[in-house]
């Protein structure tokens, strides 16, 4: 399973989707609509690359 998401609000915090310094000191303006999109096909095709972590 894949989920793909900006944020996990409301179970962990909101993501405002722009900088700022501090979360806590965001404003109202500062959270914006964020938009995700995962293609399937081969143009455009979406991809995930993920690191290789090794074991010790």
């Amino acid at each position: 399973m894949v989920q793909v998401q900006s944020t996990w609000f409301p179970v962990i915090d909101r993501n405002p989707q722009k900088f700022v310094p501090s979360i806590y000191q965001a404003k109202a303006s500062d959270f914006v609509k964020a938009t995700q999109r995962v293609y399937c096909g081969s143009n455009p095709a979406s991809r995930i690359v993920l690191p290789v972590v090794e074991g010790r």
